[in-house]
């Protein structure tokens, strides 16, 4: 059996008319009479189009002509699920006797948020709330600054809005 009889076997199989089959894989209606007469063969995408549609047909026998058209069914093997245990009851889990009756020991810690744990960490004076002042520095006039009178210019420049600039050296 050729390729060209392959797959007028595969439009058989499909239950479809060959116009029905070409817009099924997706092909020009022209390509399937082609094809089936023998006028063409068809392309690897022609026959990928066709596995793709059809993947319980086998590539070797699409292809070559061996073997069988269909993919056998392989036999099931039925595995027993074990049944999910079922989840014990909450109460049972509880071994106290006592259980809610005394509260000092049943009652539950309210835990602190996380942000307020942060802010206790934070010494007194390093606490700033929003509404309070900066604290000023206060500037010493020049002529208090000891420092500057012994260091010397040695270069002045002046910038320009121009772009332009000039350095002086005294």
């Amino acid at each position: 059996m050729n390729l060209n009889e392959r797959i007028s076997k595969i439009i058989e199989y499909s239950e479809l008319t060959s116009s029905e089959f070409a817009d099924s894989i997706d092909v020009q209606r022209s390509n399937i009479s082609h094809i089936t007469s023998g006028r063409n063969k068809p392309s690897l995408d022609f026959l990928i189009k066709i596995k793709e549609r059809f993947p319980e047909i086998q590539w070797d026998w699409l292809i070559k002509g061996e073997g069988e058209m269909l993919i056998k069914p392989e036999t099931e093997v039925i595995v027993e699920k074990q049944k999910p245990t079922s989840l014990p009851d909450l109460f049972s889990l509880i071994d106290d006797d006592n259980f809610g009756i005394t509260e000092s020991e049943d009652s539950v810690q309210k835990e602190i948020p996380r942000e307020s744990k942060i802010s206790d960490q934070m010494p007194e004076k390093e606490k700033i709330s929003d509404s309070q002042r900066l604290a000023v520095q206060e500037i010493q006039p020049k002529s208090q600054i000891t420092e500057n009178q012994q260091n010397k210019i040695i270069r002045i420049v002046m910038f320009y809005d121009n772009g332009k600039f000039e350095s002086f050296e005294p």
